[in-house]
């Protein structure tokens, strides 16, 4: 038998197609010779391109399975990429209005305080018996994020001692494409994926936009508002934020699949009695599993979702599977 030679590039755009020797075996078939354990093989001798032609028995050998288009709800998001930041205005540097020595260290780095907690003491410079003393408190509840100091420690009105955070809410800091600027907007909802917790959403919505495109990227700052009630949200943490375009709560749907990309189209294989049609479709909003069918299908209609690509492969090249028989 001769090595199977398969045209790489058909059409106007000369669309890759499956020229691997073991790719077409393991579905079952050959273009050249027997395609089948049953005797059947492809003919290929310049048939148009149309509706592909499959028996009960080569179906099974090829794991034909099909689904019929249903509705469902189905949304359009926006996927961006970005990082876990903490709100400036939810920060507090925390200094002492005298000039004097630390005697006493009440909280360390990373400790959670509430608002006014003692968190150090200085005894003053001044000449007194005993000199006179200052109790250092939180101004704000929040996580210890810098602690610079020591017993002993000399220190003067202008020393930042402690810098308290508070992380009950943060933001994503994410990147928007300028092709997609104009589709996010203040108030959007986003659930927030980290690789920390790769089991847990998080709900936000768009706070704000950033003025400025950067030139290098073509992205604007995107910020993103969350909800961090068990502080699980650290900064400087990835984060994959999907921003909520649209929802369709009774869209036509098939299974991903199903759809095959070529030439700049979007079609499937429906089966009617025995043959397999291609058909063109435009498609919407998708999730992971199922795409919207905006036009080329009906309610009811099957589509293939496995044995698809051979049945591509076949309408490529106008193969028609045949018996020995005939």
């Amino acid at each position: 038998m001769r090595p199977l030679i398969c045209p790489s590039r058909i059409g106007k755009n000369r669309v890759l197609i499956l020229a691997s020797r073991e790719l077409l075996l393991l579905a079952g078939l050959t273009l050249t010779a027997t395609a089948f354990a049953h005797g059947d093989e492809v003919d290929v001798s310049g048939h148009a391109r149309g509706a592909v032609h499959l028996t009960a028995v080569q179906e099974k050998t090829l794991g034909v399975r099909v689904v019929a288009a249903s509705s469902r709800p189905v949304g359009e998001s926006l996927e961006l990429n970005g990082e876990i930041r903490l709100l400036p205005e939810r920060q507090a540097n925390v200094s002492t209005r005298i000039s004097g020595q630390i005697t006493a260290v009440y909280a360390n780095l990373g400790d959670a305080v509430r608002a006014g907690q003692r968190l150090a003491r200085v005894q003053s410079r001044l000449v007194g018996n005993p000199p006179p003393s200052v109790d250092i408190a939180a101004p704000m509840g929040g996580v210890i994020d810098t602690a610079d100091v020591a017993l002993g420690q000399a220190v003067e009105p202008t020393s930042v001692l402690f810098r308290i955070s508070d992380r009950s809410m943060v933001d994503v800091a994410a990147r928007v494409y300028e092709e997609d600027l104009g589709k996010v907007h203040p108030g959007q909802t986003a659930t927030v994926r980290t690789i920390a917790y790769p089991d847990k959403t998080f709900t936000g919505t768009i706070d704000r936009i950033g003025p400025t495109l950067d030139p290098q990227s073509r992205t604007v700052e995107v910020r993103i508002r969350l909800a961090n009630p068990d502080g699980l949200l650290k900064p400087n943490m990835f984060a994959r934020a999907s921003v909520g375009l649209r929802q369709n709560q009774s869209a036509l749907t098939i299974p991903t699949a199903a759809i095959i990309e070529a030439n700049g189209e979007k079609f499937v294989f429906v089966p009617r009695k025995g043959e397999y049609d291609r058909v063109e479709i435009e498609t919407g909003a998708s999730d992971d599993s199922f795409t919207e069918v905006t036009d080329g299908l009906v309610p009811g209609d099957t589509v293939v979702t496995q044995g698809n690509r051979e049945i591509y492969t076949l309408w490529l090249t106008g193969g028609v599977l045949k018996d020995e028989d005939d």
